[in-house]
């Protein structure tokens, strides 16, 4: 809850801030924009993760101070653990130990938290960082402005994913008045990569494919194509997202091959398709129209299973929609 967050703030000095291992926009960004807040409100706070910041967001005020850890090695009277399903995936040794903040929007999050906030309603947790700011009485700085319209842009597909709303537009706003100047995020974000990623998307796009229907989507990485492209985390960012330029396709199926017979699997799709419930029958979670899992066992297997249980999710929303609609 928002007010247990508030309060513990007013009462404690000392926290961490970590996110899930290989973080997103959402997570640095959020991470960061809380450290600037902390803060800016005479408490003394660091952000730490389990390995690299991806280059996207190394230009985020902040980012040059954010610490790789394997293991908790300070004293906080609380750690905020930024949009993460479980104390597994900041890939930390030492948080089930200590009193824990759990900060998410995904309806999917566990609730393993000493304090729960969950807002799946909030468009990126940095949405819900700029709510923070405002309950607790804080000053949005240019500092704390870029971090969360980071999260923003990101979490949201450059405002336009489903999960935009009047309220997201509304903060972005308040935050480009507050300093932000949208074409450096955006110039961060999406061309800033390097050659790496253009070789390792022409590897990947020679893998898509449509299932029967012409609707679904699916497409491969394998590790000996990241090894040829030299690509390094965070070079597939937003691959995904390719096939669904396509009018036809409502729906991606995007698996990464990460060790033998193991693989990490993100799904997309449009309007009323709810990707988050196959990823849920799979052990995984997400939002309705972006989703992500991890499976193991044989490619072509798995691959199958899960386009023919997206392909059902996509005519399931089909068939509810005939029904939603009045006769004429």
């Amino acid at each position: 809850m928002l007010s247990q967050v508030v309060e513990l703030i007013e009462n404690k000095q000392k926290f961490g801030i970590t996110t899930h291992i290989k973080p997103d926009g959402d997570g640095v960004g959020s991470s960061l924009g809380l450290c600037w807040l902390l803060q800016s409100l005479g408490k003394s706070a660091e952000v730490i993760v389990h390995g690299e910041v991806p280059v996207a967001y190394r230009s985020l005020p902040g980012a040059e101070n954010i610490r790789d850890v394997e293991a908790l090695d300070d004293q906080y009277d609380a750690v905020f653990v930024i949009e993460c399903s479980d104390l597994e995936r900041p890939g930390i040794k030492g948080l089930d130990d200590v009193f824990t903040v759990n900060i998410d929007h995904h309806a999917t999050s566990a609730h393993f938290g000493t304090i729960n906030w969950i807002d799946s309603t909030a468009s990126a947790v940095g949405e819900m960082i700029y709510n923070l700011c405002k309950a607790i009485g804080g000053r949005i700085t240019r500092e704390i402005a870029e971090c969360v319209y980071m999260a923003l842009v990101t979490d949201t597909g450059s405002f336009h994913f489903s999960n935009t709303t009047d309220r997201t537009l509304k903060v972005a706003s308040e935050l480009v008045k507050a300093g932000v100047k949208p074409a450096e995020v955006s110039e961060a974000v999406y061309n800033n990569y390097p050659w790496s990623r253009i070789e390792l998307m022409r590897q990947v796009l020679e893998t898509v494919r449509r299932d029967e229907s012409g609707k679904v989507a699916s497409m491969r990485q394998t590790l000996k194509m990241r090894e040829i492209a030299g690509a390094v985390d965070g070079d597939n960012n937003g691959f995904v997202n390719i096939p669904l330029a396509a009018r036809e396709i409502l729906a991606v199926v995007y698996m990464r091959e990460v060790g033998k017979d193991e693989y990490r699997v993100s799904l997309r799709s449009k309007g009323d398709i709810n990707v988050a419930k196959v990823a849920e029958k799979f052990g995984g979670g997400g939002h309705r129209n972006a989703s992500g899992l991890r499976v193991e066992g044989n490619w072509d297997e798995k691959e199958t299973e899960l386009v023919n249980a997206v392909r059902e999710a996509v005519d399931r929303a089909s068939a509810d929609w005939i029904t939603d609609t009045p006769n004429s």
